[in-house]
């Protein structure tokens, strides 16, 4: 079975929780929120188009506001694929913690 790497799970996640709002910086922002690293927007772009070429998510190009000089945002979504992959990282993850106690520092 191949599972997704870390960062794409925190993207397809961040993209699952923003819903209509996952743009790059929002996504970055998310990440960011639940991590405490300050991730560069590279770190974030880069997997975004590996992700977008594997077909795990779709891009949703915006309107274009005065405020990104005519430019339009680039919104992302997952694909049924990218949520598939999505429940089943979700799957790994709750069985290899599934009956370990709680870590305390």
């Amino acid at each position: 079975m191949k599972l997704l790497s870390r960062i794409d799970e925190l993207i397809l996640i961040s993209i699952w929780k923003l819903g209509r709002e996952a743009y790059g910086m929002a996504i970055r922002e998310e990440i960011i929120k639940a991590t405490g690293v300050n991730w560069l927007l590279g770190a974030i772009y880069g997997p975004l188009g590996r992700l977008h070429r594997q077909k795990l998510v779709a891009t949703i190009k915006g309107e274009p506001t005065p405020e990104r000089g005519g430019r339009a945002k680039v919104y992302y979504e997952l694909t049924t694929a990218g949520l598939k992959e999505l429940k089943k990282i979700q799957a790994v993850n709750s069985a290899i913690w599934e009956g370990t106690e709680k870590i305390h520092a």
